[in-house]
């Protein structure tokens, strides 16, 4: 019930926001903002249906996302791999570490020079530029998650007899997973933002290509289309980035919020918690307790 509330919600907030650029747009009004210039919401589905008739939408559509998923999962294994070794090896961080910051800030759109002078094609060019927009959300996030990771959990398994790849495999990688799909969550977002710019200025097809075309042409519902056309993109594959986290990381606990997180009584009132949940939270605390008993003995 409550889930269907939200969506119902989700629903209704984004009817009453196109209604809201219908009425705007339709009746001219200008108040500071010049609305009179913008398309209506019925132009804009109207071409919207023309253009998913035609080919060249198609094709459009397939060239984009081809070229942000290669781009992404360049990025993706490169971010990952850089954080972990950085986050890992001094001498790694010493050496990569100042280059890496240097370049950072940089803006991915700002390399559309250097990738036309450094690649023999536009396409490669483009990847590229995907490529590093992603590279640095998802290498930031990779090294602050392996750095946080407890250092007991490191130490038990080096206890057990595992070497240097047996805690990267069993200790690293899953523990820093939740900070690595948040920042593949962001680098998504940004690779769309940055292969648009860069379809726009060295392209060949692509949706951002054809929305410049469109606005060179001054076809602004064309333009719309390309726009509503990269949210839509863009939502689809952030959320697709989202939900394989959950899926991996399912063995995580989750934090409730609202009446459900809420403890339910017992028949006698009473509030405590569960027998297990009392023997847990026991266990805890003599295991926190621990080094500092020993702290008194030493």
């Amino acid at each position: 019930m409550i889930r269907s509330l939200r969506y119902a919600l989700r629903v209704a907030s984004l009817a009453v926001a196109l209604g809201l650029w219908q009425v705007l747009t339709s009746q001219d009004i200008d108040v500071w903002l010049r609305f009179s210039q913008f398309p209506t919401v019925t132009d804009v589905a109207r071409t919207f249906a023309d253009r998913l008739a035609g080919p060249d939408y198609w094709t459009d559509l397939t060239d984009s996302l081809t070229r942000i998923l290669t781009g992404f999962l360049l990025a993706a294994v490169l971010g990952v791999a850089t954080g972990v070794l950085v986050a890992r090896s001094r001498l790694a961080e010493d050496l990569l570490g100042p280059v890496l910051e240097v370049v950072r800030p940089i803006p991915a759109i700002a390399l559309v020079p250097v990738a036309i002078l450094l690649f023999p094609s536009n396409e490669q060019g483009i990847v590229f530029i995907t490529c590093a927009a992603a590279f640095f959300p998802v290498l930031v996030s990779t090294r602050h998650a392996v750095r946080a990771l407890s250092p007991v959990w490191e130490e038990a398994v080096r206890t057990m007899g595992g070497g240097r790849w047996r805690v990267l495999c069993s200790v690293v990688l899953p523990g820093a997973l939740p900070g690595v799909f948040g920042g593949l969550s962001v680098g998504i977002g940004v690779s769309w933002i940055c292969v648009i710019s860069a379809e726009m200025i060295s392209g060949q097809y692509g949706v951002g290509y054809r929305t410049w075309q469109d606005y060179t042409v001054v076809d602004y519902p064309g333009v719309f289309v390309g726009m509503v056309t990269i949210g839509v993109l863009g939502w689809l594959t952030s959320t697709a980035v989202e939900l394989l986290g959950r899926r991996l990381t399912r063995w995580l606990p989750r934090t409730l919020s609202g009446p459900a997180a809420r403890p339910k009584p017992s028949r006698a009132g009473a509030t405590a918690p569960p027998a297990k949940t009392a023997v847990r939270e026991d266990a805890r605390a003599q295991t926190e307790e621990a080094p500092d008993e020993h702290l008194v003995r030493d």
